[in-house]
C-alpha cells in the first residue's frame, strides 16, 4: 500500500512539473480559496467561539438592570444590595469609566484612556497579574484611591519596562498615584483604557436612580444561571417594594459573559463574511475542475496507454486523485502563507471597538485544523469529477483516434454547467458586495443634522470631586469658555455634555406636563443634554419653530428647553409644542439624580443624529448654565484649519487650570470617519471577496473558451473555408460566453436574494431584493465573460483553414 502511494506521489511531482503553467495557475486558485477563508474563519473563531482567555470563563456573567423587558446599566446602590443579598455568586464586581488621564512621563506628557473597577476585579477574572497585585479592599474607599494598575503594552511602551514599577509612584491628572500592578500581556492590551483605578463611590453616590456602572460575577461552583437568575428576580422584587420610587418593574438579567458586548449585526456580518469566502472557495474549486476536466481531455491517450498496458481503473483513479491532493496541498501550504498576511492587514483595519478585546485573531490550531480539513474537501472536490472522467474512456476509441483529444458533448456540457454555477457563485458574492457598497453610501449621505466642517470637539476631563461647592461649577465654566472663546481664530464656541454621533451624555424620562399620568417606572425616555448658549449655532444645527438659548438663560430664569423634530412629531403631534412644559429629574454632581424639574419648551431644533447614523431618537436640550455638570466637552467653530487651533486653545484652557489637559481632541470631520469605520470594513472585505470572486469567474470562463477554441480549430477552419466571415465566427464564440452568464447570473438572482434576506440588518436604506444593485452586478458579470471570451473568440476567428484542415 505504503510503496503504491509513493510511485503515485512519484508519479504526480514529475507530471505536474511537467506543465509548470498549469500546476502554479491551480496552485495559485487554490491558495486564494484557502487563504481568504482561513483568514475569515481566524476572525470567526477567535470572536464567536474561542474560549475567553479567564480562569473558568462558563462562570463569568453580566448583570444587568432590566427596565420592561430592556437592559441598562446599574445603579451604585443596587449593585451594593445584590452583592450583599445573593448567595449564588463566588465574587460580584463592578466597573466603569474613568475617562482620560494627564499621565507625566520622563519624555511628554500623554492622555491615556482609563477605566475604574471594585477591588478584587481582576482577582475575579482570575486573569493573572504580571507584576504586583489586584486592588484591595481599602483601596476602594474615597481617599484611599490613589493607586493604579497598568497595562502591560503602557508598562513597556512609557514606563520603559521597569521591573522594579510596583511601589513608585506616577502623576496623573496632576495628582500622584502609586502602582501596585501590571496585567499581564494580552487582551488588556488591545483596549483602549490603559490604566485602571479604583472604583470608590462616596455615600450620596449610593442610590438606586444613577445607572451609571457594569456588573460581572462569577458563579459558584455547581450553581447554573438559572439558579442564580431565579435568585436575582427575588432580590428585584425585594428592592421594588422597599424602592418604590426607582425601583418598580425594574428586573435584573444574569446573562453570560462571552459575546455579550458583541451586537447581533456584529455577528450576522461575521458569519456572512464567513459565508462569502466560502463562496469564493467553492468558485476557486469549480475553477481548478474545469481546467482538471480540460487537462484530463487532453491526457486521453496517455490515460489510455496505461489502461492497455494493465492499470486498472481505481489505480488510474487514485494517481489522478492523488494529483488533485498533491494540488491542494501545496495550495492550502500557500494559503496559510496568505492567511497570515490577510490576518495581519485585518488587524490593521480593524475599527477600534468592533470585536472584543478578548478576541486575539490569529492562526490557532483550530484555525489551522479547519484548514487542512478545507484543503482536503477542496481537493476531494475539484479532483474527483475529473478522476472518474479521466478513467471513463473507451480504450478502442482512443487508440483509433491516434491521441487525438476529442471531446464528447456530455463533458463539454459538464464544463459548461461548472462556469454557470460558477457565476452564479459569483453573482451571489458580487451581490453582497454590491449591497455594502449601497448601504455605505446610503451612511455617506446621511442628514446628521449639523455642519461638521471647521468644527473641532475636545472634552475637559474635569474631575467631580475638583468642586465641594456646586454653586463654583458655572463660573469656574464661564471663565473656561470665555478663555476659549478669545482665541484668535476661534469663530464660535460652546460646553455640551455630549458630542454628536456619539449620545447626548444623559439618558432620562420624561412626563409632558398636562398630559396623562403615567407610572415613574413606565416614563418614556429621551436624550437630555446639557448645551451652552451658542451650542446650536457653532454645530450649524437649525432651528426650525421657536427659538434657541441665549446668555438671559441663566440659573435665575425660567427653566426652558429645546426638543429635536422627532420628540415634536413622536410626543407632540398635532400640537404646537412652543410654551408646552415636560419634567425631567435634576442631574446633581457627581451623579445623583433629584426631584423632577418642570422645563418650558421654547424651541425645535432639527434632528441630530446624536446616536450613530443609523438611528434618531428624541432629545432635549437644556440650558447648561440652569443645570451645571462637570466634565463635559466643548465644540469650537473655527475659521482655518481646526487640527492647527489644538495648542491655542489648550494655552487658553491651562490659563485657567494649569495641569488640565484636552482630551479627544477630535475634529467633526473624524468622528464621521470613525463613526463610519465598521461599515467601511465590511465594504473593504465584501468588496475585496466580490472583486477575488469576479476575476476567478473571468478566468473560468477565459479557461473553457480558449479549450473549447482549441477544440473546436477543425469546426472553424470548415466554417471559414466554406466562406464564414471572421466577424461571424467572432460572434459565435463571444454569444457562447455570454449565454453562460447569462444563464449563471440568472440562477445567481435567487442566490443574491437570499444574501439581501440575510443582510438586512447590517444594511442601512437598502431592500432585500435591489433591482439596481443586482442588475449592477449582472451588468458586470456580463461584461466579464465578454472579456474573458474576447481573446479566444479573436484566435479562432484568426483560425488559417488550410492549417486547420492540416491538423486533422
Amino acid at each position: 500500500m505504503f510503496a503504491t502511494l509513493k510511485q503515485n506521489i512519484s508519479y504526480s511531482v514529475r507530471t505536474l512539473l511537467k506543465k509548470p503553467g498549469f500546476t502554479a495557475t491551480v496552485v495559485l486558485t487554490i491558495a486564494l480559496g484557502i487563504g481568504a477563508s482561513t483568514a475569515i474563519f481566524s476572525v470567526l473563531y477567535s470572536t464567536l467561539f474561542e474560549p475567553m482567555p479567564y480562569s473558568k470563563p462558563d462562570q463569568l456573567v453580566i448583570l444587568w438592570s432590566q427596565p420592561g423587558g430592556g437592559r441598562n446599566v446599574v445603579s451604585p446602590g443596587d449593585y451594593v444590595d445584590w452583592k450583599r443579598r445573593s448567595n449564588s455568586f463566588q465574587g460580584m464586581q463592578a466597573w466603569g469609566g474613568a475617562g482620560s488621564f494627564n499621565l507625566a512621563t520622563n519624555d511628554r506628557p500623554e492622555q491615556v484612556q482609563g477605566t475604574a473597577w471594585t477591588p478584587g476585579f481582576n482577582d475575579m477574572l482570575g486573569s493573572p497579574m504580571f507584576l504586583g497585585r489586584d486592588f484591595v479592599p481599602e483601596e476602594g474607599q474615597p481617599g484611599n484611591d490613589r493607586v493604579v494598575i497598568l497595562t502591560h503594552r503602557l508598562w513597556s511602551t512609557h514606563f520603559g519596562a521597569d521591573p522594579n514599577i510596583v511601589g513608585k509612584q506616577i502623576r496623573m491628572n496632576a495628582s500622584p498615584y502609586t502602582v501596585v500592578g501590571v496585567l499581564a500581556p494580552g487582551s488588556a492590551d488591545r483596549g483602549n483604557a490603559q490604566v485602571t483605578v479604583p472604583l470608590a463611590f462616596k455615600p450620596d453616590q449610593i442610590n438606586h436612580d444613577n445607572h451609571s456602572i457594569l456588573v460581572m460575577g462569577r458563579l459558584k461552583d455547581g450553581v447554573t444561571r438559572a439558579q442564580a437568575q431565579a435568585e436575582m428576580n427575588n432580590i428585584a422584587a425585594q428592592l421594588a417594594q422597599e424602592f418604590p420610587k426607582s425601583n418598580t418593574n425594574w428586573g435584573i438579567s444574569v446573562e453570560p459573559l462571552h459575546l455579550n458586548f458583541l451586537p447581533d449585526t456584529t455577528q450576522r456580518r461575521l458569519w456572512l463574511l464567513q459565508g462569502a469566502v466560502g463562496f469564493l472557495l467553492l468558485i476557486a474549486c469549480v475553477n481548478v475542475a474545469n481546467l482538471l476536466l480540460a487537462r484530463g481531455i487532453s491526457r486521453r491517450r496517455e490515460v489510455g496507454l496505461r489502461a492497455a498496458l494493465g492499470a486498472t481503473r481505481t489505480r488510474i483513479f487514485a494517481e489522478l486523485m492523488t494529483e488533485s491532493l498533491m494540488l491542494s496541498v501545496v495550495g492550502g501550504v500557500l494559503g496559510v502563507l496568505l492567511a497570515r498576511f490577510l490576518i495581519d492587514v485585518i488587524v490593521v483595519m480593524l475599527p477600534i471597538n468592533l470585536l472584543p478585546i478578548e478576541a486575539n485573531i490569529r492562526i490557532s490550531m483550530p484555525v489551522l485544523l479547519f484548514t487542512i480539513v478545507a484543503t482536503a474537501i477542496a481537493g476531494l472536490i475539484f479532483g474527483s469529477v475529473p478522476a472518474w472522467q479521466a478513467t471513463r474512456v473507451d480504450l478502442n476509441e482512443v487508440l483509433k483516434q491516434g491521441g487525438r483529444a476529442n471531446t464528447t458533448t456530455v463533458k463539454r456540457g459538464l464544463r459548461r454547467a461548472l462556469v454557470v454555477a460558477e457565476f452564479a457563485l459569483a453573482l451571489t458574492t458580487l451581490a453582497a458586495g454590491s449591497l455594502t457598497l449601497k448601504s455605505f453610501w446610503n451612511l455617506t449621505r446621511v442628514d446628521l443634522g449639523v455642519k461638521a466642517d471647521h468644527v473641532l470637539t475636545f472634552q475637559l476631563p474635569v474631575s467631580s470631586e475638583r468642586f465641594s461647592d456646586i454653586e463654583k461649577i458655572a463660573p469656574y465654566y464661564r471663565q473656561m469658555l470665555d478663555r476659549i472663546e478669545s482665541v484668535p481664530g476661534v469663530k464660535s464656541a460652546a460646553l455640551t455634555s455630549g458630542i454628536p454621533t456619539r449620545g447626548t451624555g444623559f439618558g432620562m424620562g420624561f412626563r409632558i406636563v398636562g398630559g396623562p399620568p403615567i407610572d415613574p417606572s413606565a416614563l418614556p425616555a429621551a436624550g437630555f443634554q446639557l448645551v451652552s448658549a451658542g451650542y446650536h449655532d457653532t454645530l450649524g444645527i437649525r432651528v426650525v419653530k421657536g427659538r434657541s438659548f441665549d446668555e438671559h438663560d441663566t440659573s435665575n430664569s425660567v427653566r426652558v428647553a429645546m426638543i429635536n423634530e422627532n420628540m415634536a412629531r413622536t410626543y407632540f403631534a398635532g400640537v404646537d409644542p412652543i410654551g408646552q412644559r415636560v419634567a425631567v429629574n435634576e442631574v446633581i454632581p457627581p451623579g445623583k439624580v433629584g426631584q423632577p424639574i418642570e422645563w418650558q419648551i421654547v424651541g425645535v431644533f432639527h434632528t441630530v443624529r446624536n446616536d450613530g447614523l443609523r438611528d434618531e431618537h428624541p432629545e432635549i436640550d437644556v440650558p447648561f448654565w440652569q443645570m451645571p455638570f462637570p466634565g463635559v466637552a466643548v465644540v469650537v467653530r473655527t475659521q482655518g484649519d481646526p487640527t492647527a487651533m489644538t495648542k491655542s486653545l489648550a494655552a487658553a484652557v491651562n490659563s485657567v487650570e494649569p495641569d488640565l489637559p484636552l482630551a479627544g481632541v477630535q475634529t467633526m470631520d473624524d468622528i464621521l470617519v470613525e463613526q463610519l469605520a465598521p461599515d467601511r470594513f465590511a465594504l473593504a472585505l465584501f468588496g475585496g471577496f466580490a472583486a477575488a470572486a469576479l476575476l476567478l469567474a473571468a478566468v473560468g470562463v477565459y479557461g473553457v473558451m480558449a479549450f473549447g477554441v482549441a477544440q473546436r480549430t477543425q469546426e472553424f477552419g470548415v466554417r471559414m473555408a466554406l466562406g464564414a466571415q471572421r466577424l461571424r465566427v467572432l460572434h459565435l464564440v463571444l454569444k457562447e460566453g455570454a449565454i453562460l452568464a447569462v444563464i449563471g447570473s440568472l440562477i445567481g438572482l435567487v442566490g443574491a436574494y437570499v444574501v439581501g434576506r440575510l443582510m438586512q440588518s447590517t444594511l442601512y436604506g437598502v431592500p432585500a431584493f435591489d433591482m439596481v444593485a443586482f442588475g449592477a452586478v449582472a451588468f458586470v458579470l456580463l461584461g466579464a465573460a465578454l472579456l474573458a471570451s474576447l481573446l479566444p473568440a479573436w484566435r479562432a476567428s484568426r483560425v488559417d483553414p488550410m492549417y486547420a484542415l492540416r491538423a486533422e
